[in-house]
């Protein structure tokens, strides 16, 4: 009775931290539907049509480390609301920059953008925060599935805003994610988090990191959230510039990108659910697959239907790596160690999606749309051999229900 109370009573807060999801991810998925093409249009050189899309990665990167240890201090509320603030700021910086045709200024709007977006990464540890441990899982996954407002919100104002200021292209797309964040930021202001309890199960004296570190847990959990963000990051980011190289229209990559962001968010209403069912590291498996089916699709050909089922196995095999690794990592630290393992975790899959959106344009430039899809296959293999190393150091690891 007392957890069927406990859930009932948090489950707002929950939808709550869903809904601010679905703004910043909206944010996001707009970003990646025009960022690119953006960036082309404001360049130089077509190689650089990447670099304000990596930059908003770098300044994630850089921001994660302090956003976690600065919500820690200040709490999550604060916390949140000052990388809203951070977002809104970059988002008008980025629309004037476009205005004024000035490549820099847009990389540095989008480095702005990155460093909102690193306080948003924590959304989903501040749902597990809310809620007892048996609901972590369920709790993560509603948040996330926020996104799936973002697969429909956000392609959908790419394609609106576009010609908002026409001959100016793609401004008006950053003026409405300003808007997006100014929604975000109210929601928040309405969210009750929970403050931390001393008996909590896992409070008690905070541990070296690396001791921590060392866990064959947080090796599993921190290379299935950094290989299946990593490698969803390198084929996203290049698909659009692929698409728009082998003859489609802007309207399809949009299409594309909106199904693969519903990949990516619509698994998370019953991801926590497969994860207490069949286990954790039975979850990650999985989604390690889907992305091979996304290299194989890709490969198979580049009509708008391949790009389609690669893209969207690609977004679930995402959903099933990200969440199982987050889910898991829960269990590796303690309240006392919240906040600086969560950042370094944070830290190395932010760093690895900077790397890869550096990547990808050079990678899709130089090489073209099939080497960006063999790149899948050496992360995918490391973190298949850790899932497999664990359960066989760990048996009972391998029926882990959280």
């Amino acid at each position: 009775m007392e957890d069927t109370y406990n859930w009932s009573k948090d489950r707002l807060q929950v939808f709550l931290l869903a809904a601010v999801q679905a703004m910043v991810m909206s944010g996001s998925s707009l970003i990646m539907t025009t960022t690119a093409l953006t960036g082309a249009i404001l360049a130089d050189k077509p190689s650089m049509a990447t670099l304000p899309l990596a930059f908003q990665f770098v300044g994630m990167m850089c921001a994660t480390i302090p956003a976690s240890l600065f919500m820690g201090r200040v709490g999550r509320k604060f916390g949140f609301s000052v990388g809203l603030s951070i977002g809104i700021a970059s988002a008008l910086l980025a629309t004037y920059a476009i205005f004024q045709g000035n490549f820099w200024l847009f990389v540095v709007g989008s480095f702005g953008l990155g460093i909102n977006n690193s306080f948003a990464a924590f959304l989903r540890f501040a749902a597990a925060e809310v809620v007892n441990k048996e609901h972590r899982p369920t709790a993560i996954s509603y948040v996330m599935a926020g996104g799936i407002v973002a697969a429909f919100l956000g392609p959908w104002l790419a394609t609106q805003s576009k010609e908002w200021f026409e001959p100016v292209l793609f401004a008006g797309g950053f003026l409405a994610m300003a808007g997006l964040y100014i929604v975000a930021m109210f929601i928040v202001m309405g969210i009750r988090f929970r403050k931390e309890t001393p008996n909590s199960e896992m409070h008690g004296p905070a541990r070296p990191l690396l001791e921590i570190v060392k866990q064959p847990a947080f090796i599993t959990a921190g290379l299935s959230a950094t290989m299946g963000y990593g490698v969803m990051i390198l084929v996203m980011t290049a698909t659009p510039l692929a698409m728009v190289a082998c003859g489609l229209d802007f309207s399809d990559a949009a299409f594309v990108i909106q199904w693969h962001v519903l990949g990516m968010f619509l698994p998370s209403f019953f991801t926590g659910k497969l994860i207490q069912k069949f286990g954790v590291l039975n979850i990650i498996l999985i989604g390690a697959v889907l992305n091979g089916i996304c290299m194989a699709f890709a490969l198979a050909g580049v009509d708008l239907m391949n790009f389609w089922f690669a893209l969207v196995a690609l977004g679930v095999g995402w959903n099933f790596m990200f969440i199982g690794g987050s889910s898991l990592l829960t269990q590796c630290y303690r309240e006392t160690e919240r906040a600086k393992v969560q950042a370094l975790n944070d830290f190395l899959v932010f760093g690895t999606v900077a790397a890869a959106s550096f990547s990808s344009g050079a990678i899709q430039n130089a090489m073209g749309w099939s080497w960006v899809n063999f790149m899948v296959a050496v992360p995918m293999t490391l973190a298949l051999i850790s899932v497999i190393w664990l359960k066989v150091r760990n048996p009972k690891t391998s029926s882990h229900r959280i």
